[in-house]
């Protein structure tokens, strides 16, 4: 398992998290509506141009967005709850 200090995220600062979490955040509510293409095409005066993104899914966009609020120390699991008599 990874910690706040390990993998892609090491390094980062606490305000660059936050700003990721944000982008990739507005990143899955654009995939889930269908906003968000992969492939584009137009054409300038010398020829036609295109641009292809690799397509993502949802649950890569998810696991991203977990995964930097873990860093952040947000969005973990919870402790359970014990009730005493």
């Amino acid at each position: 398992m990874q910690t706040p200090n390990s993998g892609i995220l090491a390094g980062m600062s606490r305000v660059q998290l936050q700003a990721m979490l944000t982008q990739a955040q507005a990143a899955l509510i654009e995939l889930q509506m269908g906003k968000k293409g992969v492939s584009f095409s137009y054409t300038q005066g010398d020829g036609t141009r295109s641009v292809s993104y690799q397509p993502t899914s949802i649950a890569d966009v998810s696991a991203l967005i977990m995964q930097i609020q873990r860093a952040l120390g947000i969005g973990g699991r919870r402790r359970r709850v014990r009730f005493r008599y």
